[in-house]
């Protein structure tokens, strides 16, 4: 899926835009014991609900595509006649209304699932999209293609905190809390994808909150497949590659060029607007570091090492691999952030025989929020 195409999907978790009829799930205690179970028609409950269990649902759907949600690709022989993919096909052709295969389909989620000993919720929903298309004349016109897609979200239940509240019936405030409250989703998913506008069952987009820890026991349940590297551990082997390439004697000038050429890409495919993920090709990424100042030793190098931790001939995702939000410089006892804009403001000078970080500082300096001036 491309970013334009998932726009249009979130767009549809609105109460007044989609085909959603039930809300269906269960809460999972600590002890992986269901507690409940959830099977609401969303036609009797009320605005409020509505929206609290859209919202909840619409979050599984959000971050950035090959950051927090990540491309789940089944192979053909899955597709056939693997079981994982029979059971999410089942619960998609069924709108969710088959008990049996919901069933095994929490009790799947909760045997592999760890969440820490933590109550959490398990939600599922079922949308059908008749999908329009623009006719010749722009207008646009149904298609007659159906999208049905299933939506999961897995939600942690966590206790309320007390707070003062206002009692009208004796005219005091006093101490209440909510017992359990549900919270965003740490993970879920979408299946199928909606590719070129139309259903891939090759595919399933996996939501993770934590670019970390992308609970991988979860997609070995559900989808027995491998996913890609995580975003978290992208940067980290990115930063260990570029690093052992230049046989761990980091060049600072060049470490911080290549943040910036990898900065400016993701800047300007922003504004490009282009609807399709931001990659670096090897052939690129070569460019990227010459400019940088690496020789051809150290280049063939990193395409050495990165072929062995990302796979051979791999594209990079600019997103993943740096912050481009920041530049940070860290010494043992200091801690600074640069706008990668501002990084020619940075630069590394030999004083009095010490190495230091300087950074000009002609005007607007602040020290603990009071302007002040460096004589």
């Amino acid at each position: 899926m491309n970013q334009k195409e998932l726009n249009e999907i979130r767009r549809r978790i609105r109460p007044e835009r989609n085909n959603i009829q039930r809300i269906y799930g269960c809460y999972v205690n600590g002890g992986k014991e269901i507690i409940s179970y959830i099977d609401e028609s969303v036609g009797l409950l009320s605005k409020e609900e509505v929206e609290k269990y859209f919202s909840l649902l619409k979050k599984s759907l959000s971050g950035a595509l090959g950051k927090n949600l990540i491309d789940i690709c089944f192979e053909t022989k899955q597709v056939i006649e693997g079981e994982e993919h029979k059971l999410l096909s089942a619960l998609r052709n069924s709108s969710l209304n088959d008990e049996e295969k919901r069933e095994e389909f929490y009790q799947k989620v909760i045997e592999n699932l760890n969440m820490e000993d933590s109550n959490y919720l398990i939600l599922l929903a079922c949308d059908t999209y008749d999908v329009s298309r623009k006719a010749k004349d722009g207008e646009l016109q149904d298609s007659g293609d159906v999208f049905r897609y299933i939506l999961c979200a897995v939600c942690p239940v966590k206790s309320g905190k007390a707070e003062l509240g206002y009692k009208p019936e004796d005219m005091r405030f006093h101490s209440e809390s909510v017992n359990q409250i549900v919270s965003a989703p740490e993970l879920g998913f979408m299946f199928p994808c909606f590719d070129d506008r139309s259903a891939n069952i090759y595919n399933a987009l996996y939501y993770s909150k934590n670019t970390m820890d992308i609970h991988q026991e979860f997609i070995d349940a559900v989808f027995h497949t491998a996913p890609p590297m995580s975003a978290g551990l992208q940067r980290e082997t990115f930063g260990a590659v570029l690093a052992e390439s230049l046989d761990e004697k980091c060049p600072f000038d060049t470490v911080q060029a290549v943040h910036e050429q990898l900065s400016e890409r993701i800047s300007l495919h922003k504004e490009s607007k282009d609807p399709e993920p931001l990659v670096i090709s090897p052939e690129d990424m070569d460019g990227i570091l010459e400019n940088a100042g690496m020789n051809q030793e150290q280049i063939e190098a990193f395409n050495e090492n990165c072929g062995r931790e990302f796979g051979k001939d791999a594209v990079l995702s600019p997103a993943n691999i740096i912050d481009s939000k920041k530049l940070e410089i860290c010494t043992p006892q200091v801690k600074l952030s640069v706008d990668p804009k501002f990084a020619y403001l940075v630069e590394t000078k030999v004083i009095d025989g010490k190495k230091c970080i300087v950074i000009d500082a002609d005007a607007g300096v602040e020290l603990n929020g009071i302007s002040v001036e460096i004589e």
